[in-house]
C-alpha cells in the first residue's frame, strides 16, 4: 500500500491553505497513494492562537470538512485530514480534531487531540490549553487496501508522540502523526520519538509535518517521514511543501512481528 505524508507551510488564509493542500493531495493520488496524511493545523496557522475560534466548524458541516470529503471522493484516496478546529464545550475553546475520510467522501473516524502542548524555555512559550479543549479517547479505524490486507490505523496528533502508552493502547499496524513541531523540539526529539514509536509497536509510522517559516513568525521543524516497523526511515523531506511517499507492506509487518514477538510479551 502506498502512503503519503504531505508537508505544508500553512498560513493565515484558510482558503489559501486548502488550495495548497489540494495540489498536494492531487499529486499524492497521481503517484498511487491510497492514504494521504495532512499535517496538524493544515487549514490554519493563524496570526494569533484565538484565530482558531473564528475558523471553527460544527461536526459534519463547514468548508474545511467539505474540502476533505470532496477531495477524498475526487481523488479516490483515504485522507487523514491533519487537524480541523471543531466546536467544543464552550466559546473560548475548540477541539483540535483529526478527521479521516474514505474514498467515498464519508467521514470514517474522528480523533480529538488528548495531550496538549505546553513549552516555555524563556524564549518560546506555548500553551495549547488556552484555546484547545482536550479529547479523551484513543481512536483507530480499519483501512482495506488494494493489496487485500486490512490495516488497523491508529490516530494521534503531534504532542501525543511523547506518550508511548497511547500508541500501545492503539494496537495498530500503521500510526498516523500529523504534527507542527517547533524547530527547538523537532531538532532534539522528532526523529528519535517517531522511530521509537515504530519500534515499540512494530508498526509503520506516517508523520506529516508543518515545515518552514509561517506568516505568524513561527518556525516549524518539518522532516515529514515514513518509518517501517523496524524503525528504518523509508522516506523523508526536510523543509518546505512536499509529498513524502512510501510503501507499507503487510509482509514486512508480519515478518518483523514473527521475528520479534514483543507485542505478545507485555505484562500490563
Amino acid at each position: 500500500m502506498q502512503v503519503a505524508a504531505l508537508q505544508m507551510v500553512s498560513g493565515a488564509s484558510v482558503q489559501g491553505n486548502l488550495d495548497a493542500a489540494r495540489l498536494l493531495l492531487e499529486s499524492a493520488a497521481a503517484q498511487g497513494a491510497e492514504l494521504a496524511v495532512l499535517p496538524e493545523y493544515f487549514c490554519l496557522m493563524g496570526l494569533k492562537e484565538t484565530d482558531k475560534l473564528g475558523a471553527q466548524e460544527s461536526p459534519g458541516q463547514g468548508p474545511i470538512q467539505d474540502f476533505l470529503a470532496d477531495s477524498a471522493r475526487k481523488f479516490k484516496v483515504w485522507i487523514a485530514g491533519g487537524t480541523v478546529p471543531l466546536r467544543a464545550g464552550d466559546e473560548q475553546h475548540v477541539r483540535n480534531s483529526s478527521l479521516v475520510y474514505a474514498p467515498t467522501g464519508q467521514c470514517a473516524a474522528r480523533y480529538d487531540k488528548i495531550h496538549l502542548f505546553r513549552f516555555d524555555n524563556g524564549q518560546e512559550q506555548y500553551d495549547e490549553s488556552r484555546v484547545i479543549e482536550r479529547g479523551a479517547a484513543p481512536v483507530t479505524f480499519d483501512l482495506p487496501s488494494v493489496d487485500g490486507h486490512i490495516y488497523r490505523v491508529g490516530l494521534s496528533i503531534c504532542y501525543d508522540l511523547r506518550f508511548p502508552e497511547l500508541y500501545r493502547a492503539l494496537k495498530a499496524d500503521l500510526l498516523v502523526v500529523p504534527s507542527a513541531f517547533t524547530v527547538t523540539t523537532g531538532r532534539a526529539h522528532w526523529e528519535v520519538l517517531l522511530r521509537a514509536r515504530a519500534i515499540e509497536n512494530l508498526a509503520y509510522v506516517v508523520a506529516a509535518a508543518q515545515g518552514g517559516e509561517h506568516e505568524n513568525g513561527r518556525r516549524t521543524w518539518g522532516q515529514s517521514l515514513i518509518a517501517d516497523p523496524w524503525g528504518e526511515i523509508v522516506a523523508q523531506h526536510a523543509q518546505g511543501p512536499a509529498v513524502v511517499l512510501g510503501e507499507v507492506l503487510a509482509s514486512r509487518l508480519q515478518a518483523v512481528r514473527q521475528q520479534l514477538p514483543a507485542l505478545n510479551h507485555g505484562v500490563l
